[in-house]
Formats: C-alpha cells, sequence, structure tokens
C-alpha cells in the first residue's frame, strides 16, 4: 500500500495538513479520518493542493468535518508555506493562489526560525452578507454590534464587554453555517481582542478570516482606531495584523506567520 506526504503547518494554532497532487476519490472522507486528534493525526482542516494555470497553485479547503470551505486566512498562509518548500523558492517569493473564494496574491518573507515565515495576504473585497439561518434564535440584544460580513466565507461579529465569560462553543453550534467571532476593545487603541467558532471544525484558536472581519467590524463601529491603517487583533493562538482598505478601498491584507510542524506519511 502506498503512502500519503503530507505536511503539518500551523498559523497562530490553527492547523492545517497540505496534500498535492492527490490521488484520492474522497478528500471529505480524508479530512473527517486525518483531522481526528484521538484516531488520526489532527488538525482543523486539510488544504489540497492542485495546478492551476496562471497561479502559482490552486488551494481546496476541507474542514475537520469534512466541509468545504472557500477560504481560511490561516490555512492560504500555512499552504503558501508548503508550496514554496515543496517548490524549494528562494524567499521572498510572491504567489498568486487560486481559492474557492478567488484569486489571493500572497507575499512569503524568512523569519529568524527556518521553520517559521511571515506571510500576507491580500483578502480581497469585504461585504456586508444576510445573517445566517437560526441567528434570530441566538436571542443578540437588538443594540448589540453585530456585523454579518463576508471574506470570501461568510462571518458573523459580535461586540461583548468580555470574550472570556461568553460560552462561545453553545452559542456557535447553533450557527453551524458561519464562522462567529465575539470581539471586545482593546487592550490597545488599535486592537481588538476575538474568539471565534469555526464553521466545520468548532473552537479554534484563531482564524485568519475572522481577524478581518473582526478588524472591519470594529473599525466600522469605532471599537478601535487604525495606526498606520492597521489593526491588530488578538486572539487566543497570536496576534494577526489586518491593513484596511488595501490594496484598495473596500479591501483588507493579513499577516502573521506560517510554521512547519512536520512531515507525515500515512496509509
Amino acid at each position: 500500500m502506498s503512502a500519503l506526504r503530507l505536511t503539518k503547518h500551523h498559523g497562530f494554532g490553527n492547523d492545517f495538513l497540505v496534500v498535492f497532487h492527490p490521488t484520492f476519490d474522497d478528500p471529505a472522507g480524508l479530512a473527517r479520518r486525518l483531522c481526528d486528534r484521538r484516531r488520526g493525526v489532527g488538525a482543523d482542516g486539510v488544504l489540497v493542493g492542485e495546478s492551476e494555470p496562471g497561479h502559482s497553485a490552486r488551494m481546496v479547503l476541507f474542514n475537520a468535518d469534512g466541509g468545504r470551505a472557500e477560504m481560511s486566512g490561516n490555512g492560504i498562509r500555512c499552504f503558501a508555506q508548503a508550496l514554496a518548500m515543496r517548490r524549494h523558492d528562494v524567499l521572498p517569493v510572491t504567489m498568486t493562489i487560486a481559492t474557492d473564494a478567488g484569486p489571493r496574491v500572497v507575499q512569503v518573507v524568512s523569519t529568524d526560525d527556518p521553520g517559521t515565515v511571515h506571510v500576507t495576504v491580500g483578502m480581497g473585497r469585504l461585504v456586508r452578507i444576510d445573517p445566517p439561518a437560526g441567528w434570530a434564535g441566538l436571542g443578540v440584544l437588538a443594540d448589540r454590534p453585530v456585523a454579518h460580513v463576508g471574506v470570501g466565507n461568510p462571518h458573523s461579529v459580535v461586540a461583548v464587554g468580555d470574550v472570556t465569560v461568553v460560552d462561545l462553543e453553545q452559542l456557535g453550534r447553533r450557527v453551524p453555517d458561519v464562522n462567529l467571532e465575539i470581539i471586545e476593545p482593546g487592550p490597545e487603541e488599535h486592537a481588538v481582542t476575538m474568539r471565534v467558532h469555526e464553521r466545520g471544525a468548532g473552537l479554534t484558536e484563531a482564524c485568519g478570516t475572522g481577524a478581518v472581519a473582526a478588524a472591519w467590524a470594529a473599525d466600522s463601529w469605532g471599537l478601535a482606531r487604525r495606526r498606520d491603517g492597521e489593526l491588530v487583533v488578538h486572539m487566543d493562538g497570536g496576534s494577526a495584523i489586518v491593513s484596511l482598505d488595501e490594496p484598495e478601498p473596500g479591501h483588507a491584507t493579513l499577516a502573521g506567520p506560517a510554521t512547519h510542524i512536520a512531515t507525515i506519511e500515512v496509509p
């Protein structure tokens, strides 16, 4: 039996398995099997790399539950590191990666840690979207700041007084078709603190697209003030830098690390 070769990476503790040009017929089933943290390798998702004309590669994301997702801000940074390793790129390097949410321009630079790169991703245009199914049943107060925003994938952002006291896992299960973020201002003037329940993965240490949605919402509500066009989003796994209105109005970029954890072969 031939082995499947994968690399494992994380961005702010949001971990992914990356495989290029696989020959399996059931990527959703493979994701469910491999992402199981007790019976598999363990990860928040599987990133499948394929060739794409006019692009550096195509990235397809399957969440831990096997569902196919359009985009991941942490995932694409991990994918870019895996692609650079596969191609033996000399850094810095710029890539254009096709995703189900459209092409994303990615810049990868080295750091002092040979296992970690710093990656900046053009996240595309942010748009307002409709509330997800079941939203009215959550009982969110009418005067509480709420934003439903698309970052290539769907997000609902809610401002709260203290992110640590909210039962986010219970709330997230009630709106499974959206990434749910709760945020509070600070501790710096140009920052917010965020927790996230991700569609298809549950509670995670970080969410890159969620950080962009949170920064956009906080900026529109005046919860945080940009510093040199940037906001910091503090998450359990680390702090992302979001530049709003870059590279053009209504768009955003996301910057943060990606770390190679291991190269793995599985049956």
